[in-house]
């Protein structure tokens, strides 16, 4: 049988700047790494392999040289061939080179990790009837192109593996003005589209965009969230729900950061993952996230200074999700979505939660088990 001739590009900066607090890595990899950043990309996407190794001896890996590829294919046991060798310092122009050279190879897919700006290299030169997905490895993922989570991303490769009947969709590939963001600012912008598997299960939609606009559900929720608020630190993660709280108690908030409050009060704004670590530890610190609009996600996307390390201090039963119920019918039944890194972790988050959508109003909801995504 003739083998799956599966491209495989890895774009090794991306995510760097999420953890720091960067919001992004476009431009300023070497700050995020000075700062203590780690890169996560080949992690990402080993997860997404790791689901397809069973039938590793069906598939032919073509891919880039070193880090972009070559380095975990060989590592996992597949079958390689490297088509393009980057130099040892990766920057887009070789997201470009090495999707070219992919293209000669007649891929039946090709799989690559990275966020928004990784999945725009892509789509300024893939060809419009290649079959793409994306592994999520970066802070922004507003594109359409990527699985929910980097196991999702491989069980849709399985599904293609064992031949089942997969249709086909095109999803937009958008992005956001990473210095725009950096001062609170949203500008997202379509780029084009890209053709990929159409498995909503597995396959995320596009972030859903606007401004809540009932501002007198959001008080209601606030104020439920404000009457819990003793002595404890608070962490107050990103989204424009959570800055409804944040306003209702007048303090300042940063819009796509992270920051902790305590007495109602500022005690560190737009704070990296080790030092919110510290917070974290203290006796019975809270965690007040929502979820991205469209998509479900609660932890994962835009939010990496939550990293395993901070949640796991805090603890699920001190974990509050906030969203309107507004927000929540949009998902049309789905489950919000935990994507941390750490597939352990993201077991032991899953479950139904009481989702605050007002004050003294609760809908429990659940929060897929990835494991049982299948």
């Amino acid at each position: 049988m003739k083998p799956f001739r599966l491209g495989l590009v890895i774009n090794p900066l991306a995510g760097l700047g999420g953890s720091v607090g960067l919001k992004g890595s476009d431009g300023v990899a070497d700050e995020a790494i000075s700062r203590g950043a780690e890169p996560k990309a080949q992690l990402r996407m080993k997860q997404a392999l790791e689901v397809v190794l069973a039938n590793k001896s069906h598939i032919k890996v073509l891919t880039c040289g070193g880090q972009m590829g070559e380095d975990l294919a060989k590592d996992m046991g597949f079958d390689v061939d490297v088509v393009y060798q980057p130099d040892d310092k990766t920057c887009a122009e070789d997201t470009h080179k090495a999707v070219k050279r992919l293209l000669d190879s007649q891929l039946d897919l090709l799989l690559f990790a990275g966020g928004d700006g990784t999945a725009r290299d892509v789509y300024s030169v893939v060809d419009e009837h290649q079959v793409v997905l994306g592994v999520p490895a970066g802070v922004k993922i507003h594109s359409g192109v990527y699985g929910i989570t980097p196991k999702a991303s491989g069980i849709v490769v399985n599904m293609l593996l064992q031949g089942e009947l997969v249709s086909l969709m095109t999803a937009d590939v958008m992005d956001i003005d990473e210095n725009a963001f950096r001062q609170g600012t949203v500008k997202a912008k379509r780029y084009g589209e890209m053709q990929v598997p159409a498995e909503p299960r597995y396959v995320q939609a596009v972030k859903m965009g606007g401004k809540e606009v009932d501002e007198l559900v959001l008080a209601d929720l606030a104020a439920d969230v404000i009457e819990r608020m003793d002595d404890e630190c608070f962490i107050m993660g990103s989204g424009s729900t959570v800055a409804a709280i944040m306003d209702d108690i007048g303090c300042e908030n940063t819009l796509l950061g992270v920051d902790v409050i305590q007495q109602q009060q500022i005690v560190a704004q737009d704070v990296t993952a080790s030092e919110l670590l510290k917070f974290a530890q203290l006796p019975d610190t809270k965690l007040v996230i929502t979820l991205i609009g469209g998509q479900g996600h609660i932890l994962g996307r835009g939010n990496q200074q939550l990293s395993p390390d901070v949640i796991r201090a805090v603890g699920k039963e001190n974990i509050f999700i906030v969203a309107t119920k507004t927000k929540l019918k949009a998902l049309e039944g789905r489950p919000l979505i935990v994507d941390s890194g750490d597939p352990e972790l993201d077991y032991a988050l899953s479950g139904y939660y009481p989702i605050i959508t007002g004050y003294h109003d609760y809908v429990m909801y659940q929060v897929a088990n990835p494991e049982l995504a299948e």
